[in-house]
């Protein structure tokens, strides 16, 4: 016996079903289901589980790993065993967080299983008894009620019927309507009425399980780690060819081999970016600070960033664009009544206890609340009948303040109208009405009443619909005006769809889910591309959509709330879970949003683009300040065979230059008007090009202290030591503009961070702490030139970047 897809289960007569199931509906023999249970196995969602000590151990693997393990090796052989532990401690330490950080982004599958139902009601041996869901196989005949989670993929059999809220499989914002031959899914919960079903498909076969293997498929890489990975590497090759080159002259000099080996760990601590992804992490954790402030969960880091670089938002429509609430619209009153007597009739056909979506929309959702309520007080309900699919409608028999009683109804509008013996004028009238709101995606409601005599009076039409929120509208411009192209995607139908897309300012060129799949994947993406979004869409639609997004290189973002969601959230390159999503919306997504609506995602993307933006700047002093110290001091061992920094004063400059760097984290920055996007080449460049005037400004100042001051050995390292650290700091501030450096002002934290440590290395080389000592005259020169170079370097920069630039803009084209 073969499983059967969603699309044959549909199609399939009962009939048919029970054959290609080989059952009846008298269901199954326990005998017979426990063969099928180890045939189709537990009817439950299944993933693959890691061993967590290899995840762990994976973060020991990649090139900045290893050349962080090289160094601490390294150490160990020469008995550097204070550098041996500090880098040991590192490697820990980045391994533990990205451990714990990956460990909370796999669990959605476990929160998915908390959606499935624990028990069943099945026939088996031709009686009726309860059972673990998991163990319901394909051919069992189960009976599902109000309240229930459906256990199963089932096709209905027999019973009146159903309304099942479907709405965190499909996103379809109402219930929706279940009979003898339609299918209920594992995982819908059952609002009114009580069926039975046979069982087609269990566990990972399910369109439940098929979204779950959708999330536990769904990984990527962020832009982040590929640029961290991309600067490491340049880095580490610069430094290993710098290594390579002093120990061929040093072997061609015939210099002692243990002098070499411990300049050469010397050299690749200094050159090894261990800091930086702890830099970059620090300055997205301030963001998710500041994020969280502005109602926006951050749970994985690296979403910060491509939340800047985000270009398109596919966004949810029910509760993200719209109130997620069903509303009474503009009533249409027949001739001889009000539309306050409309919703007054409406209001005494509708039941609250029943919690009817209709019904709460009617008696919540309605203008006028108040006056209704006034005037229905005066009414008792004697008999209420609930809406059923046969008569297609709710009744009720009233009683007046009088005495006096009639009757009241709300259905569909044909319905209604058949009632009250309406003529061709009314019919054409309502008719006309009903198509204008199916256009609009309105949902329409016929109210009628009895008079004196018995007699049905067709008193209106209710349209219904789930209404735009206050601020979407405004909300998708700002996102549009910032570079990101905002497209719906819903569960809903077309009708729908257009309107919602309308009134929000997105325009309508709305697709239909099926009809986008069936195109090749060329022209798929172009009409993913161009169009402003899709209807009656299913979770795999969505995360097609996203994938094909991200292969043309478009940074995606994602909203949603439901478990239809799950996998689109999880594969976006930013996964973005809406307030009052599910639990697995929220574990597979990366941002969490607290309060309702898009206005929020509008705030966190202007806060992500701050933060990358301080992200490129200390990237650019991190390669640029690597790049100046090591081939200053590779060159100065070749040329002069002279040591210009011993291996003390390196550890000083990782400790005074790195540390306060962290306050670039708090640095002011312009919000770019575009989405940010890590440009290598432009990074890279500016950064070389900085390490290389560094270079020649430190051979200046090396030049100066031998031959003008005629310094001494150990004073002339002590001189450039401070001219290291002093222009070191203040490249900060050169890199952290594309303009001159007083286009943006500097935060605080940054001028008093780079103030203090320069104070302190001063105070070192003067006072011959750690190491020998020189005239404070000497110091004030020291700064004198590093200030002096700062400004060239400024003006000479602002050209670079106008050439980089350029030239980028003619790359493109």
């Amino acid at each position: 016996m073969e499983t059967i897809n969603s699309e044959d289960l549909k199609n399939l007569s009962i009939s048919d079903l029970y054959q290609k199931l080989a059952t009846s509906s008298e269901g199954l023999s326990a005998q017979e289901a426990g063969k099928r249970l180890e045939q189709f196995g537990k009817n439950e969602i299944t993933e693959k589980k890691s061993n967590p000590v290899i995840i762990f151990l994976k973060n020991f693997w990649g090139p900045i790993p290893w050349m962080i393990e090289i160094a601490s090796i390294l150490s160990a052989v020469i008995h550097h065993w204070e550098d041996f532990w500090i880098i040991l401690t590192l490697l820990i330490l980045n391994a533990v967080v990205s451990f714990w950080q990956e460990h909370k982004a796999d669990n959605a599958i476990d929160l998915l299983k908390k959606k499935l139902a624990l028990n069943a009601r099945v026939l088996r041996d031709k009686a009726w008894q309860q059972i673990k869901a998991g163990e319901l196989v394909p051919g069992d005949i189960v009976r599902v009620r109000l309240g229930e989670v459906v256990p199963a993929d089932i096709k209905l059999i027999s019973g009146d019927f159903l309304q099942a809220d479907e709405s965190a499989l499909t996103g379809e914002s109402l219930p929706v309507e279940k009979k003898v031959g339609d299918v209920a899914y594992s995982g819908s919960m059952v609002r009114i009425g009580e069926m039975n079903g046979v069982v087609a498909a269990t566990g990972m076969d399910t369109f439940f399980g098929k979204t779950a293997r959708l999330v536990e498929e769904a990984k990527t890489q962020s832009h982040f780690q590929k640029a961290v990975i991309k600067i490491g590497n340049y880095l580490i090759l610069f430094a290993l060819a710098l290594v390579f080159l002093i120990i061929f002259v040093g072997f061609f000099r015939h210099e002692g081999f243990m002098e070499l080996f411990q300049f050469a760990l010397v050299l690749m601590v200094a050159a090894i970016p261990a800091a930086l992804p702890a830099v970059l992490s620090v300055t997205m954790a301030v963001g998710a600070t500041a994020l969280a402030k502005k109602e926006a969960i951050v749970s994985k880091l690296a979403s910060i960033e491509e939340m800047a670089g985000m270009d398109i938002l596919c966004s949810d429509k029910t509760g993200t664009i719209t109130k997620n609430e069903l509303t009474v619209a503009e009533v249409v009153p027949s001739e001889g009544f009000t539309s306050g007597q409309v919703l007054q009739y409406a209001s005494l056909a509708s039941n609250a206890e029943d919690k009817d979506a209709i019904d709460s929309a009617i008696l919540e959702k309605s203008s006028g609340l108040a006056e209704v309520k006034a005037e229905i007080s005066k009414y008792t309900v004697n008999n209420f009948k609930a809406f059923d699919p046969v008569s297609k409608r709710t009744e009720a028999t009233v009683q007046d303040s009088s005495d006096r009683t009639f009757k009241v109804a709300k259905g569909a509008p044909q319905v209604i109208l058949s009632l009250a013996a309406a003529d061709s004028n009314l019919q054409s009238t309502v008719d006309a009405h009903v198509l204008e709101f199916a256009k609009k995606g309105y949902r329409a409601l016929g109210v009628a009443r009895t008079d004196g005599k018995d007699n049905w009076l067709f008193t209106g039409l209710i349209p219904l619909y789930d209404p735009p929120r206050e601020d979407s509208s405004e909300t998708i411009k700002q996102a549009q005006e910032m570079g990101v192209d905002v497209k719906m995607i819903t569960g809903d139908h077309m009708a729908i769809a257009k309107e919602i897309a309308g009134e929000v300012g997105m325009g309508q060129n709305i697709m239909p889910a099926e009809d986008l799949m069936a195109q090749s994947e060329r022209k798929t993406i172009q009409l993913i591309e161009r169009s402003n979004g899709f209807a009656q869409v299913f979770p795999e639609h969505k995360y097609h959509i996203v994938e094909l997004l991200q292969e043309k290189g478009h940074i995606v973002g994602m909203t949603g709330d439901g478990v239809n969601d799950a996998p689109a959230l999880k594969k976006a390159d930013a996964g973005i879970a809406v307030s009052g999503a599910t639990d697995a919306a929220k574990s597979a997504a990366a941002i969490v949003l607290t309060r309702p609506g898009l206005s929020v995602i509008v705030d966190a993307i202007r806060q992500s683009r701050k933060i990358f933006q301080r992200m490129g700047n200390y990237a650019v002093y991190r390669i640029a300040e690597t790049i100046r110290v090591l081939l200053f001091i590779t060159l100065s061992i070749i040329t002069f065979q002279f040591y210009p920094v011993t291996a003390l004063m390196i550890v000083l400059l990782a400790l005074l230059n790195d540390a306060p760097i962290m306050t670039i984290a708090y640095d002011n920055v312009r919000v770019s008007a575009k989405p940010d996007r890590w440009n290598m080449r432009t990074t890279l460049g500016i950064a070389t090009i900085l390490g290389i005037i560094g270079v020649f400004s430190s051979f200046g100042i090396f030049f100066i202290g031998k031959e003008v001051f005629h310094l001494s050995n150990e004073i002339l390292q002590s001189f450039i030591y401070l001219k290291l650290s002093v222009a070191g700091q203040l490249t900060v501030f050169v890199a952290r503009t594309k303009g001159h450096f007083w286009s943006v002002k500097p935060a605080k934290p940054l001028v008093f961070a780079v103030i203090i440590t320069q104070t302190i290395a001063t105070i070192i080389v003067i006072f011959g702490i750690l190491l020998p000592s020189m005239d404070w005259k000497l110091a004030l020169f020291v700064w004198g030139y590093a200030l002096t170079a700062f400004v060239i370097t400024d003006f000479i920069k602002v050209e670079v970047y106008k050439i980089l630039d350029h030239s980028a803009i003619k790359f493109k084209n």
